[in-house]
């Protein structure tokens, strides 16, 4: 598996309660979730290569 980019994320702090409520909801972790949501915008946009098929 490919290490994952880290770096800081600043979020307002009511968005944060809000993303760790719907985390919690679905099981995962507040990071996760972030990962997933992003994951589903970048392939509703159409921005994924096609070489990585996801």
């Amino acid at each position: 598996m490919a290490k994952k980019k880290q770096f800081p994320l600043r979020l307002d702090p009511k968005l944060y309660e809000a993303l760790e409520h719907w985390a919690n909801d679905e099981f995962r972790s507040v990071n996760s979730h972030i990962e997933f949501l992003l994951r589903e915008a970048v392939k509703k946009a159409g921005r994924t290569r096609k070489e990585e098929g996801n």
